[in-house]
């Protein structure tokens, strides 16, 4: 999810219009709503001075809101954070284990979510029965969704 995105996301769960958040972060009356548009419909980016202060007026860390790296364990986490509020999914324990699950009640996206995690899911255990080789397996993982074993 980009960072205007995020911003938008944020902005709508404390309640506030583009005009106020602009005005928070100090434009003009004139520019303020304009601004805030700008950054959620990704035509401009924060720099970082206003990256920092969006992430304190609305109390999450500038992570929450920067496109996360994945390539790090924070970035990683930030992304599932992102995914849990935009598809739904859950953290859980079943027989102990910690394991991610998709919410039903998150309607159209949990039916997308399921297919997709299903396909995945047919495609490990043709992996684990011996049906498909590794390199198959993972053939598969990275032409997806264009290559169905």
């Amino acid at each position: 999810m980009a960072i205007g995105e995020r911003i938008h996301y944020f902005r709508l769960l404390r309640g506030f219009t583009q005009k106020y958040l602009g005005k928070l972060l100090g434009f003009s009356d004139s520019q303020a709503d304009v601004r805030i548009a700008q950054y959620e419909k990704g035509a401009r980016s924060p720099k970082e001075k206003y990256l920092n202060a969006l992430a304190q007026i609305f109390e999450v860390s500038p992570n929450a809101l920067n496109v996360p790296d994945i390539d790090t364990d924070i970035g990683l986490m930030h992304t599932l954070f992102t995914l849990e509020d935009t598809r739904g999914l859950k953290i859980g324990k079943l027989d102990g284990e910690l394991c991610l699950r998709l919410d039903k009640d998150a309607g159209m996206t949990y039916h997308s979510m399921w297919d997709m995690f299903n396909a995945w899911y047919q495609q490990a255990e043709k992996l684990e029965s011996g049906e498909i080789t590794k390199e198959q397996y993972d053939q598969w993982r990275y032409t997806y969704p264009k290559m169905e074993l």
